[in-house]
């Protein structure tokens, strides 16, 4: 006896379940969120005015140059001033602006003080010649050749050790009291300085820049006029600046052999008499000289380095 069973009738109800779902008359729906709450009132914001800090600069640089650079000589000068009216530095310490402007303007108009700079120029401009071409000349035979730098150059810095104001009383001796040790005296301060320079200026010119040249066919003149020199030029101006600097410092003690003229003869002169304020006279005229001096070369390299850019400050 066979007994067959039918297999139930799944698609009837799945659809009947189906259906029940889709007709459910109570589906779940997500809860609401919760809202958001509500901002405070911003209050109203002032803004304040910015001021560019490029601006700020453009109004310190607006003003002109040469009365920025002054600001320190007259509060200087102003506060001698303010010591002097109250007592606090004495005419026999110091004298007033006023009495060293009154000591000047006499030495202008009788003369003294034009003469005496005219001689000091005189022996600084012959030192500062013999010096230089002898300065130089040594660092550029000790620059360009190995030899020469084996013959020159250990001689020159065991030389320059020496405290070359102790060599006044050898100068003196070897030259005697006249023009020659005080000229003597000027060119061998200006010759270490330039000898110094130059020849680090030289040794410190890129090896690319030569092997390049030799690439483009220079030859060893050609090299040194047309790479060496040049890039030497640099070290050679800061080298004139401090010789121009060391060559009014020698003057002060050149002057003190027995000068019988000169910027140094009426310090020496004013010393003995106490008078302080031709001595600041004197002094004023000293740094007044080595300030031109030292314009004119920045003014030359100016002129003679415009190749090379460099930083020149914010």
């Amino acid at each position: 006896m066979t007994v067959d069973h039918a297999p139930p009738d799944i698609s009837a109800k799945s659809g009947h379940a189906a259906g029940t779902a889709s007709t459910d008359p109570h589906p779940e729906t997500p809860a609401p969120a919760p809202l958001a709450p509500t901002p405070p009132a911003l209050e109203p914001l002032v803004l304040e005015p910015v001021v560019p800090l490029a601006s700020r600069r453009g109004r310190l640089r607006s003003v002109p140059r040469w009365l920025r650079r002054a600001v320190g000589p007259l509060t200087l000068l102003a506060l001698w001033q303010v010591l002097s009216a109250t007592g606090v530095l004495s005419p026999d310490t110091l004298a007033s602006p006023g009495t060293v402007a009154h000591a000047g303007s006499d030495l202008v108009k009788d003369g003294t003080l034009p003469s005496a700079m005219g001689i000091s120029l005189q022996r600084v401009a012959v030192g500062l010649l013999i010096g230089g071409v002898a300065g130089i000349a040594l660092a550029l035979v000790s620059g360009l050749s190995r030899l020469g730098e084996d013959l020159i150059d250990a001689t020159v810095q065991m030389l320059r050790t020496v405290p070359w104001v102790g060599l006044i009383p050898l100068f003196i001796i070897w030259l005697g009291i006249g023009e020659a040790p005080k000229v003597a005296l000027i060119a061998l301060g200006v010759a270490f300085h330039l000898y110094l320079n130059v020849y680090a200026g030289i040794r410190g010119v890129d090896a690319q820049l030569v092997e390049a040249g030799q690439v483009l066919g220079l030859g060893r003149w050609g090299l040194v006029r047309h790479v060496v020199l040049p890039g030497a030029l640099p070290g050679a101006m800061t080298g004139l600046r401090y010789s121009l600097a060391t060559a009014w410092l020698a003057l002060v003690f050149g002057e003190s052999i027995n000068a019988d003229a000169g910027i140094g003869f009426l310090m020496n002169q004013a010393r003995e008499f106490f008078r302080t304020d031709v001595i600041v006279v004197c002094l004023v005229v000293y740094a007044t000289l080595g300030l031109l001096a030292d314009a004119v070369v920045r003014t030359l390299e100016r002129l003679l380095l415009q190749w090379r850019p460099t930083f020149k400050g914010q």
